[in-house]
């Protein structure tokens, strides 16, 4: 089974998703709590897949997302958002972000956007 990261400055929104993906089967998981961590998290860990939280501080998901696929082009990351951030969504795009899931989400579309992700 793959590994994931999970990474948002919400620890709460971090047990919902680790949560939902324990429940779809995904037990390998890793998480951090901000852009900085993901990417050393990332370096360290070396997942399969990483769902990334946009607004973050000190360093956003932006700022990890350029920098994951700085250190593996073929990084597959998910942006999560919330409602009104699609200018950052444009920007992650352009980054190479794999999908995003917006805030609130329905447990189906996180696993639906895992499956596709990691191609199963």
């Amino acid at each position: 089974m793959a590994k994931i990261l999970v990474v948002d400055d919400s620890a709460f929104m971090r047990k919902i998703l680790t949560g939902i993906l324990k429940k779809a089967g995904y037990l390998d998981l890793a998480e951090a709590s901000d852009g900085e961590m993901a990417v050393s998290t990332y370096k360290l860990q070396k997942p399969d897949l990483v769902l990334l939280d946009v607004v973050m501080a000190p360093k956003d998901g932006l700022f990890a997302l350029k920098a994951i696929r700085t250190q593996s082009s073929s990084a597959k990351v998910i942006m999560v958002t919330a409602v009104g951030q699609e200018a950052m969504i444009a920007d992650a795009k352009k980054l190479g972000c794999a999908d995003y899931v917006v805030k609130p989400f329905k447990e189906e579309q996180v696993i639906a956007a895992v499956k596709a992700a990691l191609g199963k």
